[in-house]
């Protein structure tokens, strides 16, 4: 298994710790939960360059070959996961400014919208490569996932 899988899981599993410890559980409140939804998209839109990655390390040929007929059933959804996944996400942002007001001294609230404005370009830059795809949008695409795994992480320790 790649490195990537590994991430995943732990990033899955400090949300799913975040929303289990909440003061409001069982009954979460309405950002909770379009948060852990939207963050499950995400991943599993990530998990795609996990794959990706575990093909380019892989040695045995069967294997390669299995992963890429996972990918290619996913490929025509993956977009669209993408573009859903940031309508929730600004639903959880919404929500949450509404609950509880702009904050802008707060570490949670400057990495989420930071974060929304990284997976925006993730969702452009995915949307302009099935225009033209050049291996600059592709850099950039990579790029800013990584940088979303990263800022999703800081905002759910803080």
């Amino acid at each position: 298994m790649n490195k990537w899988f590994y991430i995943n899981l732990s990033v899955f599993v400090l949300a799913l710790w975040n929303v289990f410890t909440h003061f409001s559980f069982p009954g979460l409140l309405l950002h909770v939960s379009l948060g852990l939804f939207g963050l499950m998209l995400i991943l599993f839109n990530w998990t795609r360059h996990a794959m990706y990655s575990t093909i380019r390390s892989s040695h045995d040929r069967q294997k390669k070959i299995k992963i890429a007929q996972l990918i290619k059933k996913d490929m025509p959804f993956h977009r669209w996961t993408g573009t859903a996944a940031l309508i929730i996400i600004l639903f959880h942002g919404t929500s949450a400014i509404h609950h509880f007001g702009f904050q802008w001294n707060n570490l949670k609230f400057l990495s989420g919208l930071l974060a929304v404005f990284i997976l925006a370009g993730v969702v452009v830059t995915g949307w302009m490569r099935r225009i033209r795809p050049t291996g600059l949008k592709r850099r950039a695409h990579l790029y800013f996932g990584i940088s979303l795994i990263l800022l999703i992480t800081v905002h759910l320790l803080f």
